[in-house]
């Protein structure tokens, strides 16, 4: 069971394995969804990346969220990398989300990375500044997806990516998709049409426990927020349509 505090001071916590986030990060958000499809007991922490705490910096050579603090009796170690966490979970929790052959988790593997390449895409997506980037970023987002419908049609199997079974890749794309679910609300950008079976993916991926709790109850007015402070071509899109701030969900 996950257990959450906001406070962010450094303090020892009571679980084994401590998930120190941010509220809007899609890469703590693959890391907790595999701890939750694992089982594995762990307690959250928020930290405030524009005013990082000094225990944080002490912590985090690069300065990012994820880091998975691992208490091992006395002693505590720091993991960052949501890829090295991810491997670090399949190494030493039960119910492994990687596939048994060595070619076909290599290819897992590949794939994980292209869904990093995808989450780097989408931040030049609505960071983009004016209409002829933001047209180009979009475009170059369909292609990408086009190539994982792509990869998606040479297997048989569904609602995962390979197959019956939830691996690391579905953890890695439920929180790529997410932000489609408030992109749509701006407008019809087009980026996942003619992709039918990225799109029941994404249905897929939306209905997994382990995918909607991964994301506090107000993500979509942080996201809405933080879309609208960027001054891009995107957060005057949302100013120009006056476009409302999506209801929390409940927790």
């Amino acid at each position: 069971m996950k257990h959450e505090s906001t406070v962010a001071d450094g303090r020892e916590m009571t679980a084994k394995l401590t998930l120190v986030s941010h509220h809007l990060c899609p890469y703590v958000q693959r890391a907790a969804i595999a701890l939750a499809e694992k089982g594995a007991p762990f307690e959250r922490i928020y930290v405030d990346l524009a005013d990082k705490p000094d225990w944080f910096k002490a912590i985090s050579p690069l300065g990012k969220v994820p880091l998975l603090r691992v208490r091992n009796g006395g002693d505590e170690e720091t993991i960052f990398e949501s890829a090295v966490i991810l491997e670090f979970l399949e190494e030493t929790e039960a119910s492994p989300l990687h596939p048994g052959d060595p070619l076909i988790r290599a290819r897992h593997r590949a794939w994980v990375e292209f869904g990093s390449a995808i989450l780097n895409a989408i931040g030049r997506f609505y960071s983009a500044a004016d209409e002829a980037e933001f047209v180009k970023e979009s475009r170059s987002l369909s292609e990408m997806f086009e190539r994982v419908e792509a990869e998606l049609a040479t297997r048989s199997s569904d609602p995962w990516f390979g197959g019956d079974s939830f691996s690391v890749v579905d953890a890695v794309y439920g929180p790529v998709f997410r932000y489609f679910d408030t992109f749509d609300r701006i407008g019809n950008f087009g980026i996942l049409d003619g992709k039918p079976l990225v799109r029941a993916w994404r249905e897929a991926l939306s209905k997994r426990k382990s995918v909607k709790e991964a994301v506090v109850a107000n993500y979509p007015q942080r996201l809405h927020a933080f879309l609208l402070a960027k001054r891009s071509y995107l957060s005057e899109i949302i100013q120009r349509q006056a476009i409302a701030i999506p209801q929390a969900r409940s927790a």
